[in-house]
């Protein structure tokens, strides 16, 4: 495909809680934009307080798309969110709008972005139930330490609790003898799109005290309750889903496993622990341009400059 017929995608990226939401809106605005929501969670029907989802109202017109569009039940997958994201792109940009990533899964986003082809690996039944049943006996960590001995890369990047992950990442190695991270960090890094990689970050300190905020704003919105709801409508805590962040958190306070205050403080210190994980991911993705959101303390002078770099990025690309 040539530099003139490459479809024109702009991204906005970072970890949770820097600011993208606000942002995202704003940009939608100026460049004309449909918004492809670049989140794991969001997807779930039914989880919006621990999800931190937008609503329709808050939307304020702007298009959003793979947002509640799957039941907890089922799980999401990358090879999914790649799928239905390229096709999203040509449509939107059919339609004259600009195709616009906004999220935090950094997987989910440059397997969109660079076209990444996935493991040809194929489900071995017996080898995941064998995995299922030493992570039943042994625990989560133990199936973890696993993958760790095979593929740190991989373990890094993937919370203990995300079983099915783990499971396989395993399966891939078991079958190809490669690292799920070799066979990423080895994929071809040219994009069939025009990018334009917007990157926000924060003083590592401001951003986790910004993080404990928004889960104690969540609390306050009813996030208790949500989970509540959630275990009594049937969805088992075993369920890709409900091992989100504030979710398995909540559940095992609910199933009486801890207190609500052990619940918040293991849900902070998680969630802390993943906003590092996402910065790792993005670091190693050269093309991202950064932009402090605190470097200047008017609003207005921040969004003026990402406006600018987008501009600026867009018209050399022709």
């Amino acid at each position: 495909m040539t530099t003139e017929t490459k479809r024109k995608v702009l991204v906005l990226l970072g970890p949770t809680a820097v600011g993208k939401t606000r942002l995202s809106l704003e940009l939608a605005g100026a460049f004309g934009a449909e918004i492809i929501s670049g989140d794991s969670m969001q997807v779930y029907r039914g989880m919006d307080i621990g999800t931190a989802k937008i609503t329709e109202a808050e939307m304020k017109g702007i298009p959003h798309h793979l947002i509640d569009i799957h039941d907890p039940l089922d799980a999401y997958s990358t090879a999914e969110f790649q799928e239905q994201g390229t096709r999203l792109i040509e449509e939107i940009s059919s339609r004259g709008r600009l195709p616009f990533i906004v999220g935090g899964t950094g997987l989910y986003i440059e397997s969109l972005c660079y076209g990444f082809r996935f493991s040809e690996a194929v489900a071995d039944e017996a080898f995941r139930s064998e995995q299922d049943a030493y992570a039943e006996e042994h625990g989560a960590e133990a199936l973890h330490a696993r993958l760790a001995a095979v593929d740190p890369a991989s373990a890094e990047r993937l919370h203990p609790n995300d079983r099915r992950r783990i499971i396989r990442a395993l399966e891939i190695y078991h079958q190809t003898n490669i690292p799920l991270s070799d066979s990423l960090s080895g994929q071809k890094k040219e994009s069939p799109y025009e990018l334009c990689l917007i990157g926000l970050t924060m003083d590592r300190k401001k951003l986790y005290k910004r993080i404990e905020e928004r889960i104690d704003q969540m609390l306050a919105e009813g996030l208790v309750a949500e989970v509540q709801g959630l275990l009594e409508r049937g969805y088992s805590r075993s369920l890709v889903s409900m091992q989100g962040l504030g979710y398995k958190e909540i559940a095992a306070y609910l199933e009486g496993e801890s207190t609500l205050e052990e619940a918040v403080i293991l849900l902070k210190r998680d969630t802390r622990r993943f906003a590092k994980r996402q910065l790792s991911w993005f670091r190693h993705m050269k093309e991202i341009q950064w932009i402090d959101v605190e470097e200047s303390p008017d609003y207005n002078e921040i969004f003026a400059i990402i406006q600018h770099k987008i501009a600026q990025t867009f018209a050399n690309s022709i």
